[in-house]
């Protein structure tokens, strides 16, 4: 059994999304430990100050790793181009915007990267400020497509409530599961985002480290269920 787990992880961290997952969980779990045992204090130090530091480095890994997703999100908005035909209409062009906003990301990010490492003169925190935006409008899109699509779900779950164990209503049921893990996801990211955006919008800045960590950590748990038991998740 050992050697199976062994090998499990061993077949999740080859792959770079699996290695994400993992680096993103293990980063936000660092930074809830490290938030919550430095309580209010403005300059960690010790073993919180650590875990606070780890955080930071391996969020900063990511978004190196980042550098070279356009390409991939690029190949999966052309695939997915306007949606398929007989997918509902406001699925469709939600998830073209979101597609759209996910793309307008990355580059924006890059930006703010390289102003940071000296590569370009250019204002990080304007780009910072610009690609966290655009994620927050990528995941705020992505939380109304699941709810339209768990409003058709249950409509369709009504429709046919005499026929509960049928193979289509079980899978219906996965369905809905999945949407609200979606959700909470998405929700907890995007509380995130809104903190990161420039002071003055709605919360921004005013969550301490272990909130942070906390709805980043419920996130990625998420992100790493759904993709074991074979959903996707597409969080930054």
């Amino acid at each position: 059994m050992a050697a199976d787990a062994l090998g499990g992880l061993v077949a999740v961290l080859e792959s770079y999304r699996g290695r994400d997952r993992v680096v993103r969980a293990l980063g936000y779990g660092c930074q809830l430990a490290g938030g919550a045992l430095a309580g209010v204090r403005a300059a960690p130090a010790g073993l919180p100050g650590s875990l606070l530091a780890v955080s930071a480095q391996l969020s900063h890994c990511r978004t190196v790793l980042r550098l070279f997703d356009d390409f991939a999100m690029l190949n999966y908005s052309r695939g997915y181009g306007l949606g398929p035909k007989d997918e509902d209409a406001v699925v469709r062009w939600l998830s073209v915007l979101a597609n759209a906003a996910d793309q307008l990301y990355y580059p924006c990010e890059h930006v703010a990267w390289a102003a940071d490492a000296g590569v370009v003169g250019a204002s990080s925190p304007k780009w910072w400020a610009l690609s966290t935006g655009l994620w927050a409008l990528s995941l705020l899109l992505g939380v109304v497509r699941s709810l339209r699509i768990l409003f058709q779900l249950r409509r369709k779950l009504r429709q046919h409530k005499g026929n509960s164990s049928s193979p289509s209503q079980k899978k219906m049921r996965a369905q809905v599961k999945a949407e609200v893990l979606s959700i909470i996801s998405s929700l907890a990211d995007l509380s995130n985002a809104i903190h990161w955006l420039p002071p003055g919008f709605l919360w921004a800045g005013w969550f301490p480290p272990w909130l942070v960590g906390l709805f980043g950590t419920i996130s990625s748990l998420i992100g790493i269920y759904q993709a074991s038991a074979g959903g996707n998740s597409g969080a930054v």
